[in-house]
């Protein structure tokens, strides 16, 4: 057997950020409509408790690479808020 055949394929990677969210948003959607079973509801609720978490890794890795980035030279912190309306204004 080839070793090489045995690997899972790309497709098997954890979602990106943006999809896992967009999931998230379709799944509350379907809790939301009433239209489901216990059974469909639970299977759904513990997808989305799923994707919930690995959003907030994703926000939590996010921001510890902003924080690597604004590390000053001195190696001293410097955690500043994001303001998006700053940036657009540059």
């Amino acid at each position: 057997m080839n070793p090489a055949s045995t690997k899972k394929p790309e497709a098997a990677k954890k979602p990106d950020f943006e999809y896992s969210l967009a999931r998230l948003e379709e799944i509350v959607g379907k809790l939301e409509s009433a239209n489901l079973s216990l059974d469909e509801a639970m299977k759904l609720f513990e997808d989305g408790v799923q994707l919930s978490r690995d959003c907030q890794k994703y926000l939590e890795q996010a921001e510890g690479k902003v924080e690597i980035l604004l590390k000053k030279a001195g190696g001293e912190m410097a955690a500043e808020a994001f303001d998006p309306e700053a940036e657009e204004e540059s």
